[in-house]
Order: structure tokens, then sequence, then C-alpha cells
């Protein structure tokens, strides 16, 4: 960390908040047990692949003498999956909770991601190193990977080598796929008697890993910051210029909850809702004449430029795309070996097609080459589509560009479509974190040395009363399996960790459908600039519009 920036050097110094409740250290906490739990669906099925786990309560933290904490324990983390701002702070916090309860216990990193568990690569981290860390961006610290430990083989590795390296705990740091993937190693080690206690901290810049207890993953708030000042920057231009309408593609693959917040923060023309297509059961065709309907509209006014919001995962919302991409998904897992042996996209293209009904195998003839090349390419490692390589943002300008040469040609349409494409992902990802992140994760971290300090084995660390100042927050612990449904994945049906998609019904989309005419018709943008980290606490602390439409009544 020889290299380090100015602001780097100032936030090296930033002293995270934590609850009243843990500030007292992990001694003066105890815990109280709550009702019995079950899973959010599936509810059978779940309880028969997790029987040691499956049903424990959920746990809150109170104030009482532990004495029992102070013995000596040895812990390791992980971090599985995206980057997310905030994660060093996790660390962080992991460290210094094990530190307070007893000087002598140490924490180890595995390197690499799971891929560093079942290769035996671990660190320790001491205090001296999480120095040159804290309240910084990125994972690069002990660096992440995206391999899952699911094989029996790979439970077997795992256990082993945790084992040789006499840990106490093991602490994974993802989203929901990872974080099933650590309720299948706790209840690995149940079965296997081996008593080491695994717990998840939730993490993804996606928004979807929350429920009433876990209200958001970590992460969040800090992207949706980023992408915000970039949308912000471009309605400001856009409004300058007064000449293009900028498509912008935001991350979140299974949910809109990103393009929903940076819709709040900035207030474009268009927010499209992938959650809102999917329930009117929209076809691609409707979603365009949605857009056109604004376009022309502005267009009469004299207004042929404005900013449009696409996530990225709108393409699997729109129902006969999701089906098609179901089909493709059980086609390319199914005929995996075929396909290899096949050389040309054309070929594997007619292959595939060979092996979809005739409705579907007719959508995938229909669309644009480069769109249907991006649907065949490779699976990431859970088997899902790599959504974020689909150029859905142009794919709805060709259609748009089409459909308003046809209005124009029918004299319902007189203006300019000229336009200008973006997709901000990456970018968000290793920010240094917003006050708000850097407290939470510094929180989450903590709370998680607590759960695991006191055996708990199973569980997601959850620090919840978001809306609240810091040291309000309060904290405890979620059964993984309480999450948990089943879905299918490479064909097969596998417990999941049950993704949070945008409610209709709720608070903050109510609050975009009362606005969005207004913004349509309109310049309402709103300039949030850079993530504040100095000023005034109503800039640099306040908490994500999502949280506070969400919990206004409470």
């Amino acid at each position: 960390m020889a290299n380090i920036s100015e602001l780097q050097r100032q936030r090296l110094n930033f002293k995270p908040v934590l609850p009243d409740i843990l500030k007292n250290g992990p001694s003066a906490l105890k815990i109280k047990q709550g009702k019995p739990t079950q899973s959010v669906a599936d509810r059978e099925t779940v309880k028969k692949i997790f029987p040691h786990t499956y049903g424990m309560p959920e746990i809150s933290f109170v104030k009482g003498k532990n004495a029992d904490v102070k013995k000596l324990i040895r812990a390791a983390v992980v971090l599985s999956g995206g980057q997310a701002p905030g994660g060093h702070n996790v660390i962080a916090g992991i460290l210094d909770g094990l530190k307070k309860a007893n000087p002598k216990n140490k924490l180890y990193g595995f390197l690499g991601g799971p891929g560093g568990v079942l290769e035996n690569q671990i660190k320790e981290i001491t205090p001296a190193l999480m120095e040159g860390y804290r309240n910084t961006g990125g994972f690069d610290l002990i660096q992440s990977g995206r391999t899952k430990i699911e094989t029996d083989e790979q439970l077997a590795t795992a256990k082993e080598n945790i084992l040789k390296n006499k840990l106490d705990a093991f602490i994974v740091v993802g989203g929901d796929d990872s974080n099933t993937n650590a309720g299948v190693i706790a209840e690995y080690f149940k079965t296997s008697g081996v008593a080491v206690s695994v717990i998840g901290v939730p993490k993804t810049i996606d928004g979807d890993l929350k429920n009433e207890i876990i209200e958001t993953s970590f992460g969040f708030d800090t992207a949706t910051k980023i992408y915000a000042e970039l949308v912000g920057n471009i309605c400001r231009d856009v409004n300058s210029a007064r000449k293009y309408w900028h498509f912008v593609r935001l991350m979140g693959r299974s949910a809109s909850h990103i393009t929903l917040e940076v819709g709040f923060k900035t207030q474009p023309n268009i927010v499209l809702i992938g959650e809102e297509v999917l329930a009117k059961n929209m076809t691609l065709s409707q979603v365009i004449d949605n857009i056109a309907a604004v376009i022309v509209s502005r267009a009469k006014d004299g207004k042929n430029f404005g900013v449009c919001l696409v996530p990225e995962g709108l393409i699997e919302f729109i129902p006969e795309m999701k089906e098609l991409i179901s089909a493709l998904n059980d086609a390319l897992a199914e005929n995996e070996t075929a396909l290899a042996a096949v050389s040309s996209f054309e070929e594997k293209k007619n292959f595939v097609i060979s092996k979809l009904p005739a409705n579907l195998a007719a959508l995938m003839k229909s669309l644009p080459g480069g769109i249907a090349a991006q649907l065949m390419l490779d699976r990431d490692p859970h088997g899902n589509v790599q959504v974020s390589l689909i150029e859905t943002e142009k794919l709805l300008i060709d259609m748009l560009s089409a459909k308003l040469k046809t209005l124009k040609a029918e004299e319902k349409y007189d203006g300019k479509f000229s336009t200008i494409t973006h997709f901000f992902g990456y970018e968000g990802r290793c920010g240094a974190p917003s006050n708000f992140d850097a407290n939470y994760c510094y929180a989450l971290g903590y709370n998680a040395a607590v759960l695991a300090l006191n055996k708990c084995s199973g569980y997601l660390s959850s620090v919840r009363k978001l809306v609240k100042a810091p040291a309000k927050w309060e904290c405890g612990g979620i059964p993984l399996t309480m999450m948990m449904n089943i879905e299918r994945r490479k064909g097969k049906e596998k417990p999941v960790i049950k993704k949070a998609l945008v409610e209709l019904n709720g608070a903050p989309f109510k609050q975009l459908e009362k606005a969005r005419d207004v913004w349509a018709k309109t310049e309402s943008y709103v300039f949030p600039g850079p993530i504040q980290f100095y000023g005034p606490s109503a800039v640099t602390d306040m908490t994500t519009k999502t949280l506070q439409y969400e919990q206004k009544k409470k």
C-alpha cells in the first residue's frame, strides 16, 4: 500500500461507528434466541436437504456477561463472488471483534476466493497488515473468486484444509449463491461432526440479498452513489447539448434495485424496471412501444433528447425472452459435449435451435445476430447466462429506430433520434466505501465475529434498523436456511437463497410510479455529484432512498 492517494490517506483515519450493543465487546453480549424459523418456500424439500441446520431460531444480542467467548479461537474469512465496496471493513470488523475477545485470537484469509480454500492458499491477517486497508475499496487484501464448493470431493477437500489449519470458524463474505454455499458447508460440517462455525456476510451491489432482517447488502449504497454521479453528469450534459438520447445500462442481473435507486437519485426521463415488465407480461415489442411513446411526446415539445436507465437483467424479465433463456440454459447444459465439437457459431446456433420448442426456435431466429450470439455465450459458474455481456441497450435502440421510422412514415413522429449508449458496471464495484458502507461493513464483520465466538453456525450476519444512526443499529444472526427456496440451475433443482426483487407494491416502486410521468415530460434531473466523505452529516452519512422509502413509517 505504498502508493496511496491523499484521499486514501485520509480515509485510513476514518473511525467506523459501532452499534452501541457491540461497543463493549463480545464478552459483554449474550445471545437471545427467537422463534424457530422456516424457509421462505419449498419447506419440506429444503428441510430434507438441511436436516441439521433447518429451523434454527433467529438470534439477537443483548447485554450480559459472557466469559465463554474469551477462549482462544482461530478463524478464517473468504471473499466470494464479485467485488463490492466495503469488503476490507468487513475483514477489519472480524479482526477487531476477535482481538477484543482475546488478543491472542488469530484471523486468516483464504486467497482468491473459495478456490483458495480448495488449494489451501491462506495467510494470516494481522492488525499491522489490516491498517493499510481500512475504509478502502476493493478486495485486494486477499482477492476474490467464483469457485463453488459443492461437490462431495470439494466439500471433503474444504473440510480437510480447514481442519489442517486448526480453524474454529469459517466466514464467507458473498451474495445469495455464495451464502447458499455457506449453508451447504455448514450442513456438511454438522453432518460430519466437524465443530467449525460457518457464518455468512451479505455482500452484493445488486441489492437483491435482502429481507425484513437483512435490510440491504453491503456495497449497494456506494455503488449506486457512484453510478448516480455518472448518470447525473450525463443528465447535465444532455440538458446542455439537447440533441442525444442516452441509454444507460446498469448492473443488476436478477433484480432492478440499482436502476431504481439511481433513478431516485438522478430523476431521468425513463426508468425501466424489469419486475414491472414481468408482472405485466409485456413482450419486447410492448416495451419498445412504451419507450417510443415518451420519445414521440418529447419530440412534439421540440425535445429530441433524454436519458433512459436500463437494468442489465431486463431481457430476462421479458416473459418470452425469459422462457427462451431458460430453455437455452438447459439445452447448453445438456448438450455441452456435442457443442464443444462444433466449431462455427452458425452451426452451434442451428444445433441449439433444433433442441428448442417451435415457438422459442422462431423467437431465437428472429433476434439480431449479435444478440443471438450473446445469448449463446458460455454460462457463469452457476449455469446462468452472462447477462452483463448482452448489450440490451443496443437491442432497444435498434428496435426503437425501426419503430420510429414506421411512426415517421405514418406522420405520427417528426423528430430526430440520435443515441449514445453506456454500461456502468465495474466502475461501481471497488470504489472507496461511503460512510454508510464503511460503518455498515465494519458492524457486519464485528457481528460475524461475535456469532463465531458464540459457536453459531449456519447463520448470516444481520445488522438492521439502518435508517437510524449507526449507534442505534441492531445486531444478530439469521439462519441461512430461512432464506432458501428451490430453483432450477444447470437443468437441476437446487436449494438457493431467494433473490429479493423490486416489490411492485412496495413504497419505493410506488414512489417511482408517482414521479415517472413528470420525469418523462420535464428535465427534473438531479446531479448528486461524487460520493461525499466530508461535510454535513445530512450529506455524508445518509442512507439510500430505497431504505428511506421502505422504512418511512417505521
